[in-house]
C-alpha cells in the first residue's frame, strides 16, 4: 500500500487593500470562490466599515483597519497575517483573476526556490483607459482560450501592484514605503527592489492571467499624481530600489503625455492637474528635495 503523501502544501493568504468602493470589491472577492486553489486566509485592509459593506461577516476574511494609503493599509494587512503562511498575494481591488491565478503562482514557487516574488500576466488592463466594467472584465476572462501548456518565468523590472505574489520567507522584515503615500506611485517597483537588494528573483508568469479593471473611483486628484510621477522615481534611486535609467524613463515619459494631452485631455484623466504636479515636483527636484509624502499637503 502506498504510504500518504508528507509533503504540506503551501498555506496561502491574499490580501485586498481598498478604500471607497465596496461595491466592486464584493464582485472581485466573490470570484475567489471560483478559484481551483482557494486562499487559507483573507485579509481586506481598509479604512473605515463603509469600505467593505457586508463583507466583514464572510468566513475565511478577516478585516482589518488602519490609517489610509495604499502602502500603510498593505503594511497593516503584513501585521496581521499569521507566522506559518508561506504565500502572500496582494491583489488589487478591481483585479479579476483566472480561475487558475492562484494554482499557477504557487506552481511557480515550487518550480524555483530562488523566486521569491511573481506576478501575473495582464490581458486586458483599464488604467490606459476609461476603464473597464465588472461585466466587461468577467467577459474578457471568459474568452480566454486554454492557458499555455508550459510556464514561462522570465525576470521582470519589478512586480505589478494590481497583481503580485510573494514568498513569505524571503520578504521577512521587509515593509512597504509609507513615505509613498496616498496611491503609493512606484511602491510595487520600491517592494521589488528591495528583494532584488536581497539577492531573489522577481518574475513575471505567463500562466497567471487576470484583467485590471482600471475603476476610476477611489483615485486620487490629478495634482497629487502628478507630482508623485516625479518625485517617487527619484527617490527610489536614491533609496537603490530603482536603477536610473528606469526612473528617467518613467519620469520623461508621463511628463511629455501630460504636456501633449493636455491641449485635448482625455475625460477619465485630470491631464493638466499631472501636469501642474509634475512642475511642482520638477521644482522641488531641482531644490534637492525629495519628499515623496508632499502631495498630501497638495
Amino acid at each position: 500500500m502506498s504510504q500518504p503523501s508528507t509533503v504540506k502544501e503551501p498555506k496561502i493568504c491574499l490580501i485586498f487593500a481598498t478604500r471607497g468602493r465596496a461595491d466592486i470589491l464584493k464582485q472581485v472577492v466573490a470570484r475567489v470562490d471560483l478559484q481551483t486553489v482557494t486562499p487559507d486566509l483573507t485579509i481586506v485592509s481598509c479604512v473605515s466599515e463603509e469600505d467593505v459593506g457586508d463583507l466583514r461577516d464572510r468566513p475565511g476574511m478577516i478585516v482589518v483597519k488602519g490609517r489610509p494609503g495604499l502602502t500603510a493599509q498593505r503594511n497593516t494587512a503584513l501585521d496581521h497575517v499569521p507566522y506559518d503562511f508561506d504565500i502572500l498575494i496582494f491583489i488589487d481591488d478591481d483585479f479579476l483573476m483566472h480561475d487558475m491565478w492562484i494554482s499557477e503562482i504557487r506552481k511557480a514557487f515550487e518550480s524555483d526556490p530562488s523566486i521569491a516574488c511573481v506576478t501575473g500576466t495582464v490581458l486586458a488592463d483599464g488604467i490606459h483607459g476609461p476603464g473597464y466594467s465588472y461585466e466587461e472584465g468577467r467577459s474578457i476572462l471568459a474568452r480566454t482560450d486554454d492557458l499555455p501548456e508550459r510556464l514561462i518565468a522570465v525576470p521582470t523590472g519589478g512586480p505589478y501592484g494590481c497583481n503580485m505574489a510573494f514568498r513569505a520567507r524571503s520578504i521577512a522584515g521587509l515593509r512597504f514605503d509609507e513615505r509613498l503615500v496616498l496611491y503609493g506611485w512606484q511602491e510595487d517597483r520600491d517592494f521589488g527592489g528591495q528583494i532584488w537588494n536581497r539577492g531573489d528573483r522577481v518574475v513575471r508568469i505567463n500562466t497567471a492571467l487576470g484583467v485590471h479593471l482600471g475603476v476610476k473611483r477611489g483615485r486620487v486628484s490629478g495634482c497629487r499624481l502628478g507630482y508623485s510621477q516625479v518625485i517617487n522615481p527619484f527617490y527610489l534611486v536614491k533609496k537603490k530600489t530603482m536603477p536610473l535609467r528606469p526612473a528617467l524613463n518613467h519620469v520623461v515619459r508621463n511628463v511629455a503625455s501630460n504636456i501633449v494631452r493636455s491641449v485635448a485631455p482625455e475625460p477619465w484623466i485630470d491631464r493638466r492637474g499631472r501636469l501642474r504636479g509634475n512642475l511642482i515636483g520638477l521644482w522641488d527636484f531641482c531644490r534637492g528635495r525629495l519628499t515623496p509624502e508632499r502631495p498630501e499637503r497638495l
